[in-house]
């Protein structure tokens, strides 16, 4: 009978270069717990992926090594990566290790090796075209080990720092109302300039108010424009937060931008923080909302 997978389940792609630690760092990862398999083709994954959810909470950290041995499967690797990653109920990270043209040549010689891409000719020539044909899978890799200044401890120590189990890196979302007389925050990922709506700025009874005062809250959220505007960014966000989240960032900043950084942007930040804080850690930060008082003092 299937218990179901857990939504905390944590799986690693070990892939990269022949000859950069694959097997040092599957050994490591069976040493933090994590069930691991070397070599499996990708053709497999989905099958492995049911497996897991059967298992319940047997197999909640999995390592799977991913890589050219298996190269007759390879074309099915970004399309398995591609399914992995609307996998509602599994967090993959891709871990590619690398290392420099002649520190492989070396390790090749040093253990009288051939390379899998060229078993009767040069490691050299393995080595350029298994380059080759990785470097799009490096570029969707969140993280990039370079082991030619390694020793197997010291990437052993690397990989038990980053995947040890009282490590949690928690996703935070940061949204945050600013001025733009002010200038753009230097740290935001994302910029929305709401200076297009009604602006309360300009009835008197509301311009030493802020967005956080019920009156200028109702007011800005009341017209048709800015209920477009929160239908389609939160549905933005809602696509984009979790391919941030998979892509390893441990915080993404979002900031909603109006004049003076007191009225809209405050309530249109207050809004879009409680959409998703059910779904993700939110923050909230109002950068300018006193700039106000302490230029009239």
């Amino acid at each position: 009978m299937s218990t179901g997978a857990t939504q905390d389940t944590q799986m690693v792609i070990i892939t990269g270069m022949s000859g950069a630690g694959k097997t040092v760092a599957i050994q490591s990862f069976e040493d933090l717990g994590f069930f691991c398999v070397d070599n499996l083709p990708p053709t497999l994954l989905p099958k492995f992926l049911e497996l897991m959810k059967e298992s319940g909470n047997k197999m909640n950290k999995v390592a799977l090594v991913m890589d050219l041995r298996g190269r007759e499967f390879f074309d099915h690797l970004f399309k398995a990566l591609d399914d992995l990653a609307e996998t509602s109920w599994v967090t993959p990270q891709i871990l590619y290790l690398d290392a420099d043209d002649s520190t492989l040549v070396r390790r090749y010689k040093e253990t009288r090796r051939t390379h899998p891409l060229a078993p009767s000719g040069l490691p050299l020539e393995g080595i350029q075209l298994e380059r080759e044909l990785l470097e799009d899978l490096k570029g969707r890799a969140q993280l990039i080990y370079n082991s030619s200044q390694m020793k197997p401890k010291e990437l052993r120590e690397k990989i038990l720092t980053e995947f040890s189990a009282n490590k949690q890196t928690i996703f935070t979302v940061n949204v945050m109302s600013f001025g733009f007389k002010y200038g753009i925050p230097i740290d935001a990922d994302l910029v929305f300039d709401v200076r297009f709506l009604p602006n309360p700025h300009y009835i008197e009874s509301m311009r030493p108010k802020t967005g956080l005062d019920e009156d200028v809250s109702k007011y800005v959220l009341k017209w048709n424009e800015t209920t477009k505007f929160l239908e389609k960014v939160t549905e933005l966000l809602a696509f984009m937060l979790p391919h941030y989240k998979r892509e390893g960032k441990a915080q993404l900043v979002v900031a909603i931008g109006c004049t003076g950084g007191q009225h809209r942007s405050v309530a249109l930040t207050e809004y879009i923080a409680h959409h998703f804080e059910k779904d993700y850690e939110t923050r909230i930060t109002h950068r300018d909302i006193e700039r106000r008082k302490e230029q009239t003092t």
